[in-house]
């Protein structure tokens, strides 16, 4: 098919832990001139059919995918999985476990924060929509309407920075499983934001294992990669014959990501397409 560009493939809504509806991130992609979205939500799809209304409506082409959970060692690693099929059982059965857990590790945060700040779980609920995929900025979001920090990015650094004694981790599966779940589904995996620093990079052999089982691409233009990291990530995106996506991670007010600052080339996303056998692109007119 013919792509549309610009085109962000990492954004999120309310249904995980963004601010605006999937309906308000496709209008404000129109807005700021994008071609094509990819709504990528944490370990859920709830917000594709939304999102998917609001593309035709708004004359943008969507990408429906998620960012799903993984973990290697203490390691938190994100995939991003593209266009693949969400009525997959192993997929349903993954994501609802991890959302289960999240819920329950953020139940848990809150407890702990209780001791010391004044904080109640129904002060985390009234932050999230009904069946969002609970998270650390909710509770930094109630931790702002309570007054106890001004942003997301002071609640991070201080009361949820795990050196703060109140973390929790919570379940999710090696991103070697991730991949094979999102290729069984017909989808298309990317690692997200793989070089916040150097030192937490993949392991060489490990990647070389993701790619084994289906890995397409490493999202490299993201404002989070440390410059070292990206060079790194173009250096094993050419001996791997990997894909190279940029994206803003975009969360509206809650992150300070503006939509399109980082896209990918039309090429690839040509590549992602044409992979992709679990979903299709939704065609705005």
């Amino acid at each position: 098919m013919r792509v549309r560009g610009p085109a962000d493939l990492h954004t999120h809504s309310r249904v995980s832990d963004g601010t605006e509806s999937p309906a308000e991130l496709v209008a404000a992609a129109a807005a700021a001139k994008l071609g094509t979205l990819a709504l990528t939500d944490h370990d859920s799809t709830t917000g594709w059919a939304e999102a998917s209304e609001a593309a035709r409506a708004n004359g943008v082409d969507l990408i429906p995918g998620m960012e799903l959970s993984t973990r290697l060692g203490w390691q938190s690693v994100h995939l991003l999985g593209y266009l693949f099929d969400p009525a997959d059982p192993s997929i349903l059965a993954e994501t609802e476990r991890i959302r289960s857990d999240r819920s329950t590790r953020a139940e848990a945060m809150v407890t702990r924060i209780a001791h010391d700040y004044e904080l109640e779980w129904g002060d985390v609920l009234a932050q999230t929509t009904p069946g969002a995929t609970i998270g650390r900025p909710h509770i930094a979001d109630a931790l702002i309407a309570r007054g106890h920090v001004n942003d997301r990015g002071e609640a991070f650094a201080t009361i949820l920075h795990w050196r703060a004694g109140y973390y929790e981790p919570h379940y999710a599966p090696e991103p070697l499983e991730g991949v094979r779940l999102v290729v069984a589904a017909g989808g298309v995996p990317v690692i997200a934001h793989p070089a916040v620093s150097r030192e937490r990079m993949l392991p060489e052999d490990y990647l070389r294992r993701l790619v084994d089982e289906g890995l397409f691409g490493l999202e490299v233009h993201h404002r989070d990669n440390s410059e070292a990291g990206a060079t790194r990530l173009l250096e094993l995106a050419a001996k791997y014959d990997l894909a190279v996506t940029g994206s803003s991670d975009y969360h509206g007010t809650g992150k300070l990501n503006r939509l399109g600052e980082h896209t990918t080339s039309p090429e690839v996303l040509e590549r992602l397409i044409a992979r992709a056998t679990g979903w299709a692109p939704v065609i705005g007119s």
